[in-house]
């Protein structure tokens, strides 16, 4: 639950009533059984106890006699409880003084009440009586306009007019027969808080009126009932009052009480575990135990802000219940004692969630000897870190947050360690100078005569400050070459440069164009580092381009506009020829795709080829290009010669149209002199007359 400024100036928790149902229904058992037999070995004839179970009264008181101890525990002045029992009138058990705001006089006062009355004979001629919580909650209403000490100090040291807001919260604990009873039970109590809001006005001398009531209702029944009644979170009937309903099994009240408390108190659970503790049985050997606190919230809020699976991996829920517990190791050296100086950062009350177990009274023990415990948080990267401390103070125990990080007793770390400790080259001297520029000193004047505040004309000189202002030294080169540029950085960051600034940021960039055409190198002042471009041609291309940058980020002004258009009359700055180099280096490979082999073929070798086509190709070969009609993306005439964004072509294109230049070979002679263009091979092979065969011998 988060708790605003209004809350903890005014908090509900101030006041809290609890009304506890004691009539005849609660006096009936919860049917869970406690078990009393205590003796390990059974004798023959050994005849067992009968079991005994608690009434609904005896788990109701206890519960919230727990509660009102982990209070007054963690917090001795300024949380108010009282306690009023409801049956056929209002037994109230305690006031808002101070002195009955202890265990001791409201367990006399339940003493005194009792347990709830019988119910009456069935055939009883008496008048029945009216036995109902009403009656206890129409008083917790009437306690509630009641002033407070506290509050009656701070009505005497206010000033006149100021109003105190009166809040509180009302915890009944009694059971309803369904839904529609519950409902009646919120709407009689929103209207009887409306009545005595009416009464509390015209007596408002000794009464206050309730401004806010958070009214929790907590039905419960035995473990052998089924419930007719539902739960409901926290809902608003009216601008006065929430209502909340929690529908559970009497047993599960102190479970239920110990979740609640968290969100009324803004409290939080810790784990101890892992406490070495001597057995009983065996006082020699030793086992771990764990122990669970409660305490202020705030003392987990420096762990729950640092590493997120760091934070995850020690919060779990508790099992049975609903809130969750940060897990603490114990991690105690020998010899540590309460009274040795630790950094801390904030300090809690604590109190044991389970008071009455052997592993509670051993730490409380321990710690109200002297002794100081320090916990340890688990890392899920790996290591461990020491967080918090246990120790008493004057016989109050206190959990100590522990500092994690850097202690302002140790030295600062260097400006110049980055992420990791890792060593930057940050422009350390350069930012300070800019810090000092820019130091902010209080001033008399509230209501400056041009209508713009203060912090307006600051952020607005900051923001024309740094508009262009590198955090290293690696990243910059006219910064690191003030021989050669000042006065130029620091006067065109002005909001205004006279005439006589003007010609001095032009006489600096004259001075770098007479250089640059001597080719004499820049030399950084006293950086310590070598500049990227070695050569000089690249060194003076990477300053021209950042002093465009520079002054182009401040045209604030006419002036400022007249130095950079300087700048670019006398220095020369390609901005286009990177865009277009790539398309024109892509325009000149298509030219020479299309220019591969001669220009134009004649006519005679458009018609051979045509002859060599026909006489070559199968029945099977695709029409020739020059007789295919082509795409429309293809016969679209170029608006460009040579250009790739008038028409879209592909490589397919591109290389069909490079075939179509180039000049077919020479045909084979045989079929020139043949009919139908097909030459006969070998025509004389079956002749007659072959001619005289020479004659051959074999060696």
């Amino acid at each position: 639950m988060a708790f605003s400024m209004h809350t903890k100036l005014y908090p509900a928790n101030h006041k809290t009533v609890f009304v506890l149902d004691h009539t005849p229904y609660f006096g009936i058992s919860c049917e869970s059984p406690i078990e009393f037999e205590f003796l390990k070995a059974r004798t023959p004839g050994f005849i067992p106890m009968t079991p005994i179970s608690k009434s609904l009264w005896t788990s109701s008181v206890e519960s919230a006699i727990e509660y009102c101890r982990i209070v007054w525990d963690l917090f001795p002045q300024g949380k108010l409880v009282r306690f009023i029992a409801s049956d056929t009138v209002a037994h109230i058990l305690n006031t808002w003084n101070q002195t009955q705001q202890n265990l001791t006089h409201v367990m006399n006062g339940m003493s005194l009440i009792g347990v709830p009355p019988p119910p009456p004979p069935l055939r009883s001629v008496n008048t029945p009586l009216d036995y109902t919580v009403l009656h206890g909650l129409r008083a917790a209403i009437e306690a509630l306009s009641e002033v407070t000490d506290i509050q009656q100090e701070k009505i005497q040291s206010g000033v006149d007019g100021q109003k105190i807001l009166n809040r509180g919260r009302v915890i009944c604990i009694t059971s309803a027969r369904d839904n529609d009873s519950m409902k009646r039970l919120e709407d009689i109590f929103l209207s009887v808080l409306t009545q005595q809001n009416k009464v509390s006005s015209t007596e408002s001398y000794r009464l206050l009126t309730i401004d806010h009531c958070h009214l929790v209702i907590i039905n419960t029944f035995p473990i052998n009932i089924e419930s007719q009644v539902n739960n409901h979170p926290p809902k608003n009937l009216s601008p006065i009052l929430t209502t909340e309903v929690h529908s559970i099994k009497a047993p599960q009240i102190p479970n239920k009480l110990s979740s609640l408390i968290l969100d009324h108190y803004d409290l939080a659970s810790t784990t101890v575990t892992g406490i070495p503790m001597k057995e009983e049985q065996n006082a020699s050997s030793s086992a771990n135990y764990d122990v669970e606190i409660f305490h202020a919230s705030s003392a987990h809020t420096a762990i729950l802000k640092g590493n997120a699976s760091d934070s995850a991996a020690i919060r779990t829920i508790k099992e049975g219940l609903e809130y969750e517990t940060t897990t603490l190791k114990w991690c105690t050296p020998r010899g540590v004692t309460g009274t040795e100086l630790q950094n801390c950062t904030a300090t809690f009350r604590i109190t044991p969630v389970d008071v009455n177990s052997r592993p509670s009274l051993c730490l409380i023990n321990f710690l109200l000897n002297g002794r100081a415990v320090m916990l340890e948080m688990p890392r899920k990267s790996g290591g461990k870190i020491t967080s918090h401390l246990l120790a008493a103070h004057g016989g109050e125990i206190f959990i100590h947050t522990l500092c994690t990080a850097r202690s302002v007793l140790e030295d600062p770390p260097s400006i110049s360690e980055g992420c990791g400790g890792r060593v930057t080259d940050y422009r350390i001297t350069d930012f300070g100078l800019l810090i000092k520029q820019n130091t902010l000193l209080p001033i008399k004047n509230k209501n400056p005569e041009d209508g713009v505040l203060p912090i307006q004309k600051i952020k607005t000189r900051l923001n024309r400050l740094t508009r262009y202002w590198p955090l290293t030294i690696s990243s910059t080169l006219i910064f690191n070459l003030k021989q050669y540029f000042d006065p130029l950085p620091s006067l065109i960051t002005k909001d205004r440069i006279s005439d006589d600034e003007v010609f001095q940021c032009k006489k600096v960039i004259y001075n770098l164009i007479s250089l640059e055409s001597k080719m004499e190198p820049l030399h950084p002042l006293n950086t310590g580092l070598r500049v990227k471009g070695q050569k000089r041609e690249e060194q003076y291309k990477a300053m021209w381009n950042e002093l465009e940058m520079l002054l182009k980020n401040n045209l604030h002004s006419e002036n400022h506009r007249s130095v950079y258009t300087c700048l670019l009359e006398c220095h020369k700055f390609d901005f286009e020829d990177d865009k277009i180099a790539e398309k024109v280096e892509l325009d000149e490979a298509l030219n020479q795709l299309d220019n591969i082999g001669p220009g134009k073929p004649e006519p005679g070798d458009q018609q051979r080829a045509s002859v060599i086509r026909a006489t070559t190709d199968s029945p099977m070969s695709p029409p020739p290009l020059t007789t295919t009609a082509p795409p429309s993306s293809r016969a679209a005439p170029r608006s460009a010669p040579g250009g790739i964004y008038s028409t879209q072509r592909t490589l397919f294109d591109i290389f069909a149209q490079a075939q179509n230049n180039v000049k077919p070979k020479m045909e084979f002679v045989g079929r020139l002199n043949s009919e139908g263009n097909v030459a006969k091979l070998y025509p004389n092979l079956k002749g007659d007359d072959r001619g005289p065969r020479e004659q051959m011998e074999v060696e």
